[in-house]
């Protein structure tokens, strides 16, 4: 993805507000252009919640790289309003305190950020009582070995959305590839990131064989979502 905004001369831009804008705008479009999604209003919330997750997966993505912390209280705000249905022991690898935690470390010696840091922390737990997604999509979290393929099954309803993306640590590229019971490709992600995500909807009942590929050197951790 291209770049979003110029940094200054200094290398650092302390500006919360057009810059925050303007990335979450520009990863909104591209998360929802990749994924082929319907109307957003005719998804099911937990579908619906995947996409708000993926969208605040770039947005940090995007403020780690330009040293941004407004960007990081902005994707945290995206992932508080989301509920998730947790399967196993490992924690999700993208959170609302996890996020904040970054960007505070990054804010050091910035008030204005520091407070809002705050402010935001304390809507947290109301941000998921209030969601508006449902029961929240299942999440799992499984660790990747470099250059691996983790591969799982899904029992897809036949004229219904399903959504599944894999939100990998940032330390190597993932993709995500979706077939059906006789191997034909149904979905592909691979846009060298590491927060891939693709939405189909079967004519019919049935199984579908996910895959999420580590394409990196290094083992990752992935939290895989679906509704």
């Amino acid at each position: 993805m291209g770049q979003v905004a110029q940094q200054t001369g200094t290398g650092r831009v302390w500006t919360a507000g057009v810059g925050v804008i303007a990335a979450l705008l520009v990863m909104a479009c591209a998360g929802l252009g990749r994924a082929q999604d319907p109307e957003i209003a005719t998804l099911p919330p937990e579908a619906a919640g995947i996409s708000q997750l993926v969208t605040a997966a770039g947005l940090a993505d995007w403020g780690r790289s330009h040293d941004d912390p407004g960007a990081l209280i902005m994707a945290a705000r995206i992932v508080g309003e989301v509920p998730l249905r947790n399967q196993g022991d490992q924690p999700p690898v993208l959170t609302f305190d996890g996020l904040l935690d970054e960007a505070e470390v990054m804010a050091a010696g910035h008030p204005a950020y520091l407070a809002a840091i705050e402010q935001v922390r304390g809507q947290g737990v109301r941000g998921v009582v209030s969601s508006p997604f449902g029961n929240g999509p299942i999440a799992t979290v499984k660790d990747v070995r470099a250059r691996e393929t983790f591969g799982f099954e899904v029992d897809a309803r036949g004229g219904e959305i399903l959504r599944i993306a894999a939100i990998g640590d940032g330390d190597t590229n993932i993709d995500l590839v979706i077939r059906d019971a006789e191997g034909r490709l149904l979905c592909q992600d691979g846009f060298g990131d590491h927060y891939p995500v693709c939405t189909l909807m079967p004519r019919v009942a049935g199984k579908v064989r996910v895959s999420v590929v580590n394409r990196g050197e290094i083992w990752t951790k992935v939290q895989i979502l679906s509704n």
